[in-house]
């Protein structure tokens, strides 16, 4: 997912996660659940399972609230968001990244804990 040019490392994730508490509390979701999910670099990789006809309209939210639990390491709550319209039955597993970047917190200890909702356990951001 990251590939280093001049010492800078560039990330190619698909998606961006959107820090709003606005988005946040008022975001509705079509259904989906989560089959798994990792932190690979500055990328959060979720493969997700929803119905669908093949998946390919799709479309894809992270949402973080804002808020910042003051623990060490710091924890944020995220939500994840699919917007599906097709009208098929059929079901289907695909796998969305999204940049974390603009979750990393000044602490001056490199991690922040991710409570993402419709995870069993949380995930540790380490940059």
């Amino acid at each position: 997912m990251t590939c280093e040019e001049d010492d800078v490392v560039k990330v190619n994730c698909d998606n961006t996660v959107v820090v709003s508490e606005n988005d946040f509390n008022n975001l509705e979701s079509a259904n989906f659940i989560i089959i798994d999910a990792e932190i690979e670099g500055d990328c959060l990789l979720l493969k997700i399972g929803a119905s669908g006809c093949d998946g390919s309209t799709w479309q894809y939210n992270l949402v973080d609230s804002g808020a910042i639990a003051e623990s060490l390491p710091e924890q944020r709550y995220l939500k994840f968001q699919l917007i599906n319209e097709e009208m098929c039955e059929a079901y289907f597993n695909k796998t969305v990244s999204f940049n974390l970047s603009p979750l990393k917190i000044d602490n001056g200890v490199g991690k922040v804990v991710l409570h993402i909702e419709g995870l069993e356990s949380s995930l540790t951001y380490t940059y």
